[in-house]
């Protein structure tokens, strides 16, 4: 037998073998695993990209009545160069493995909206100074990831900027500091928070937001 009748007979069995195991429950096992996982992970994944939407974020009052009304009146949702910071952009992380976490730390926020924790302004901003210090801390500690998706030292051009802003955020840069640093109330208002600046008991005054317009 010449080398291509063997290499033809070779081919042959090969296919046959394969033939024969396309036919079994294994196969069919493993090709069904194969598609499920397919649509599964594309029904995990558009579920995901729907939860991660402005319109998602403010579809419960507390927060469309909140904090989206200040939000509106900031830089982050209307400026000259028309590129906006959504809910998403500033408080889920991009990354997979951190959106997961965030995602998860997520299900006690829907355990309060059940409970009606703050669905009311008054038990809203009852509870404002310890929501908003948990969220710096949670930036504090990942090094405001989240601000650095648009923002990061690196990138920024000092002579751009005025004297007073480049001047510290080079100080800031030197120092290790991050951006909740020295950037809270960016995006809404400032709770009152008792703060030791200048006086025993000094309160954070709110942030100076133009008034919403009027519709």
């Amino acid at each position: 037998m010449s080398d291509t009748d063997r290499s033809e007979t070779k081919n042959l069995s090969l296919w046959k073998r394969l033939n024969l195991f396309v036919r079994t429950g294994a196969f069919l096992l493993l090709a069904g695993g194969f598609v499920g996982g397919i649509l599964f992970w594309g029904g995990f994944n558009t579920a995901m990209e729907w939860t991660n939407r402005e319109d998602f974020c403010i579809s419960c009052h507390e927060m469309r009545d909140n904090v989206y009304v200040e939000y509106r009146n900031t830089i982050h949702y209307q400026n000259r160069t028309g590129v906006r910071a959504t809910c998403p952009d500033c408080h889920v992380p991009k990354e997979w493995g951190y959106k997961m976490i965030r995602k998860i730390q997520a299900s006690n926020e829907v355990l309060h909206k059940i409970l009606g924790t703050i669905d009311t302004p008054e038990k809203f901003n009852a509870k404002r100074a310890e929501l908003a210090q948990h969220e710096w801390d949670r930036m504090k500690k990942n090094d405001s990831r989240e601000c650095r998706n648009c923002h990061n030292f690196s990138h920024m051009d000092y002579a751009e900027q005025n004297k007073r802003s480049a001047a510290t955020h080079q100080e800031a840069f030197n120092q290790g500091k991050t951006c909740i640093d020295c950037h809270k109330g960016i995006a809404h208002t400032l709770p009152e928070i008792e703060q030791h600046i200048g006086a025993p008991k000094a309160h954070a005054a709110k942030s100076s937001l133009p008034p919403e317009p009027a519709k």
